[in-house]
């Protein structure tokens, strides 16, 4: 099967742990390849959730200008061209990159115009997911919310929630949530990730999300697994990551291949291309490898990614043609 060759719809992606060595040789000339190894990418295995988002400090920490948001959001157009992406969500938390001045509504704006510089320049359809954190505070939390509905319309076409789900509970953020359902505007929600399945149904009763990211350990409970296909809950899964934050062992007894066969809507994602230092051909490799997939397996997630994306029905009619016409 020719992976590399295959186009690829990629829903779970961190613009912030997404840095290629060329980009951040720009921003911080003098850093060698074995220092950017050492900072930015993580170990085959972290303790933790928390331990493998420590290196997403060194992405943030490289954006807090406007030329800064520009190159690496640039930057990774190029790696999504050269991985036959066609449409992709960007996702990135915008109250990480106000260290330096820059206010919330700047860092959307400059983020904005450099994902249609992309979208124009490598014809890759892409949308804009804003993220609040598991360690925000309440009003920091409907500020983000805020701002997803203040630039509706652009590509900025939902709400997510991220970083460390075992360490901080999710009582701040009920009212964010809520805020977009009232508003008719797309959210998805990181859980079942550092916790088991009582994460993802607390979850999903607190924040009615359209998808889960990962959600990888809802195979623990047959009755969440009977849920999500009832009500169609699409699964962002990122099989590397997950073995490198200890959700599982090793890639053979991570739960893709179960939730697939379970009848659940799933697609495959990278993650953080830098801190796992992967790729989609890389991730769809790991699932021929070790679980048998063929390209009716990609088809299929791919199909229920663009089902699934918070982009336009015109968009996702014309992406839906390209997989089934390269798919056959």
């Amino acid at each position: 099967m020719d992976i590399a060759g295959l186009p690829k719809v990629e829903l779970h992606l961190h613009l912030d742990c997404s840095l290629s060595y060329q980009a951040v040789k720009i921003l911080k000339p003098g850093i060698s390849e074995a220092e950017y190894r050492e900072s930015f990418i993580a170990p085959p295995k972290c303790t933790d959730l928390a331990d493998y988002i420590k290196r997403a400090i060194k992405g943030f920490e490289l954006m807090q200008s406007r030329e800064q948001l520009q190159l690496v959001t640039a930057d990774l157009f190029e790696q999504l061209k050269r991985d036959r992406v066609i449409y992709a969500e960007l996702r990135y938390a915008p109250l990480q990159h106000m260290y330096e001045g820059l206010s919330a509504e700047t860092v959307v704006e400059t983020i904005n115009e450099a994902v249609q510089d992309g979208i124009r320049i490598t014809g890759i359809e892409a949308s804009v997911i804003l993220c609040t954190l598991r360690h925000y505070s309440e009003e920091q939390s409907m500020q983000t919310a805020a701002l997803v509905k203040a630039y509706s319309g652009s590509p900025v076409r939902g709400l997510d929630i991220a970083a460390d789900e075992a360490g901080f509970p999710i009582t701040n953020h009920i009212r964010a949530f809520e805020f977009i359902r009232q508003n008719g505007l797309n959210c998805t929600a990181h859980a079942g990730e550092a916790r088991g399945a009582d994460s993802v149904w607390e979850t999903l009763d607190q924040f009615q999300p359209m998808r889960i990211g990962h959600g990888v350990r809802s195979y623990e409970d047959p009755k969440l697994l009977a849920f999500l296909k009832e009500k169609n809950i699409h699964l962002e899964v990122c099989p590397k990551s997950n073995i490198q934050t200890n959700v599982f062992d090793k890639i053979e007894n991570h739960s893709a291949d179960i939730l697939y066969n379970a009848g659940i809507s799933v697609s495959i994602s990278t993650d953080a291309r830098t801190i796992s230092d992967t790729t989609l051909e890389k991730e769809y490799i790991l699932m021929e490898k070790y679980f048998q997939w063929q390209k009716s397996h990609f088809k299929k997630c791919n199909l229920e990614a663009i089902k699934h994306s918070f982009t336009s029905d015109i968009v996702k009619l014309q992406l839906q043609k390209d997989i089934e016409a390269a798919y056959r």
